[in-house]
């Protein structure tokens, strides 16, 4: 039977429409995947051009762990190069973890070095065992189920041992191959005088802690200020930083520049190539201003002094039987200096290795250092704390040539006129107050230069404080009024105001006079004008004896000589850092009736060989109701003609300036210009330092200085000390 053209027809029909189909499902398909394939080119191609080098860096940030290497830390000798605080080098032992590490490996290795340290170790301590050594490479930890999981990072080194013997060195570097992962680095130890006899300037230099430490404990005031951005500079928690003092002051110095190891890590921080090393820059060295002979001579004095105050039964030096600490400033005049800064007692640097809380409060209060900031003494006793002065003390009498210069600028005298001196003074509307000289001299005629002589009290307060007082109209017409004129010269001369020593924690003193609202503006005046009007600092008292030795300049404390190189080349003299703060002039009248008058008698100096300026205080403390708290003051400077060294001395409750602190600032004068102490004046042996003495019982030649002669016990004879003639007596 034969199709009909008519089913034929409809046939290719419908096969002509599924090809058609077809040819557009293809179509769409190839569309598709032409569009799928366009999506990924144009995805790769945005990675790889667009957000390439953002991922690219991200890995490298990923799989790159820098180490850093902390330098040696830079030496602090004294100005003639003795040592104080120094970094030994010692080589130490560490552990580099590694991907290939296995349980076992690392046991063999512990025991290795067992071997190791037992045979070529020093023999002064106990050798480590192979579980100490297994437990120090910090592997594993253990979950309570058992599960064994990385402890921390595997690229961060662990240290098995420091001070390694050479013989150690030379086996470990000898034999890497059979001990992989042991990488020997050198460190440095900080190193102090062991003998508390002859430490030189403890609160000073200061003292250092770990980094982790310091971060740890301290969250605001300097210490946090200064460290808190150290991480970015490459600072490691185990490192040991400056944290008072010099120590502090100078830590960038000192510090030097850290290295650094950069490990390849992957996903599971396992190191897996070798580092970049970048090897550590060591810290320069401090040479200070200051002289260990005339250091370790004013912390002598002060100990001696304290001694002898504790324990005497004498009329003036019984006052000081409770004196417990002193503090001394010796500063040259010309360039601000610091050749000695005695805070005593004191304490042993090495103390904060290994420090405890029990250590800690043992040595709490002997950490400040008082000759620039408030101090108590080394006591936990809080009610014997509560009773005893500070080492911020009011100046008494040696504040009176700076009333006396105010007097005679302000017009309030002039230099020779005269007031009589019957020992007692009254003020008040009703008379009710009452200013006595502290020791009676007699009904006299004084003059101003007589009066800083003699200490007249009364002299100060009426001549002073009283015609100030009675100005006040005048003050107020221009703006100001007696007390801001007051506090203008207090500030000028740098008593109530920073040093600007640079050291932390440095305090500016308590302006008593200023915070003082319980008592009438005339009796601040009163009271300030023989020195009750405020409290201050050793250092600051320094700075105001140096500015009345070189007549109104006001010189920057300096402790650095020079800074060196590790390799001792000099980078840095204090001859940059000379500074003249302020200056405030005077005419030389005013100048000579001042000094003229600093000449009073004080213990200790009967033989001394130079002339000499001085002026002693005898301050009162008025502490938890006691007014029997006598603090000792001194401040003086020589030669007068041409001043080299101005020395200030504290000692709280040390009773009499004359006899608590003048013979400390004998000591520092003896130990500064050579002079040798009385007490070596034997007989038959030479005289005092530097100049002829007497040979033997009879008579003899001198040999030091000019020629002497003499006979018996001493000798004579001269030298020059900076222009001015010297005389033994």
């Amino acid at each position: 039977m034969q199709n009909s053209p008519e089913l034929d027809d409809n046939s290719q029909k419908r096969e002509g429409k599924l090809r058609r189909h077809f040819s557009i499902r293809i179509n769409m398909f190839f569309f598709a995947t032409f569009l799928l394939f366009s999506t990924l080119i144009i995805k790769l191609a945005y990675i790889q051009f667009v957000e390439g080098p953002q991922l690219k860096a991200q890995k490298d940030d990923a799989t790159q762990v820098p180490l850093y290497i902390p330098p040696v830390r830079g030496n602090i000798y004294d100005v003639k190069g003795a040592p104080i605080a120094t970094s030994r080098s010692t080589e130490t032992l560490f552990m580099q973890l590694s991907k290939d590490d296995t349980h076992e490996s690392l046991l063999r290795t512990a025991k290795t070095l067992e071997m190791v340290f037992a045979k070529y170790g020093a023999k002064t301590t106990e050798p480590l065992k192979a579980e100490d050594i297994f437990n120090l490479m910090d592997t594993f930890f253990t979950y309570e189920g058992g599960e064994r999981a990385p402890k921390d990072y595997f690229y961060s080194p662990r240290r098995i041992k420091t001070n390694l013997t050479k013989e150690e060195i030379a086996y470990i570097s000898e034999h890497r191959d059979e001990l992989p992962g042991l990488d020997i680095s050198e460190e440095s130890v900080r190193e102090y005088e062991e003998d508390p006899n002859k430490q030189v300037a403890v609160q000073l230099v200061g003292y250092l802690r770990k980094f982790s430490g310091v971060t740890g404990t301290d969250k605001k005031g300097t210490l946090a200020d200064f460290y808190r951005n150290k991480n970015e500079e490459g600072y490691e928690d185990r490192e040991f930083v400056g944290v008072d003092g010099l120590e502090f002051m100078y830590q960038d110095v000192l510090r030097g520049v850290n290295g650094k190891k950069v490990y390849p890590v992957n996903a599971n921080n396992q190191i897996i190539g070798d580092p970049e090393i970048t090897y550590p820059v060591k810290g320069q060295n401090l040479y200070l201003t200051i002289d260990r002979d005339v250091q370790l001579a004013a912390q002598n004095a002060i100990k001696d002094t304290l001694a002898t105050l504790q324990k005497s039964n004498k009329k003036y030096e019984k006052d000081g039987n409770n004196a417990k600490m002193g503090y001394a400033v010796a500063m040259e005049v010309d360039t601000g200096r610091v050749v000695a800064m005695a805070s005593y007692p004191d304490y042993m640097p090495s103390d904060w290795d290994n420090m405890t809380d029990q250590k800690y409060m043992s040595i709490m209060n002997l950490i400040p250092n008082g000759a620039i900031r408030d101090r108590r003494i080394n006591s936990q006793d809080e009610k014997l704390l509560a009773r005893s002065a500070s080492s911020l003390v009011p100046l008494g009498s040696t504040i009176k040539p700076l009333s006396v210069l105010l007097g005679l600028r302000e017009g309030l005298f002039g230099p020779n006129d005269t007031y009589y001196d019957s020992g007692e003074m009254r003020f008040g509307k009703d008379g009710s107050g009452v200013v006595h000289n502290s020791e009676p001299h007699g009904s006299q005629l004084l003059t101003p230069s007589k009066a800083i002589e003699v200490s007249s009290n009364t002299f100060m307060a009426k001549m002073i404080g009283l015609n100030l007082y009675e100005r006040y109209t005048y003050y107020q017409n221009k703006g100001t009024t007696p007390l801001d004129v007051w506090d203008k010269y207090m500030k000028a001369f740098g008593l109530g105001v920073s040093t600007e020593s640079g050291l932390p924690f440095e305090s500016v003193g308590i302006r008593d006079y200023k915070d003082d609202t319980s008592s009438s503006t005339q009796s601040v005046l009163v009271m300030s004008s023989f020195g009750q009007g405020g409290k201050y600092t050793t250092l600051q008292l320094a700075q105001y004896a140096t500015m009345l030795a070189n007549r109104g300049n006001r010189m920057k404390p300096l402790f650095v000589d020079k800074i060196t190189t590790y390799d001792n080349k000099v980078v840095h003299t204090y001859k940059d850092d000379v500074k003249v703060l302020n200056t405030e002039k005077f005419t030389d009248q005013q100048w000579n009736t001042v000094i003229s008058g600093m000449k009073s008698g004080v213990e200790g100096f009967d033989d001394f060989p130079i002339s000499f300026a001085r002026k002693t205080g005898t301050s009162q403390s008025f502490i938890a109701g006691r007014r029997d708290l006598n603090n000792a003051v001194f401040v003086t400077f020589a030669p007068v003609e041409k001043p080299k060294l101005a020395i200030a001395v504290v000692v709280p409750e040390g009773g009499y300036g004359r006899y608590g602190a003048a013979p400390i600032a004998r000591k520092i004068y003896d130990a500064y210009f050579g002079f040798k102490p009385k007490t070596d004046q034997t007989s038959g042996t030479t005289g005092t330092a530097g100049a002829a003495g007497a040979g033997t019982t009879g008579g003899g030649q001198g040999t030091a200085g000019a020629a002497g002669t003499g006979a018996g016990t001493t000798g004579t004879g001269q030298q020059k000390v900076d222009g001015v003639t010297r005389v033994n007596p």
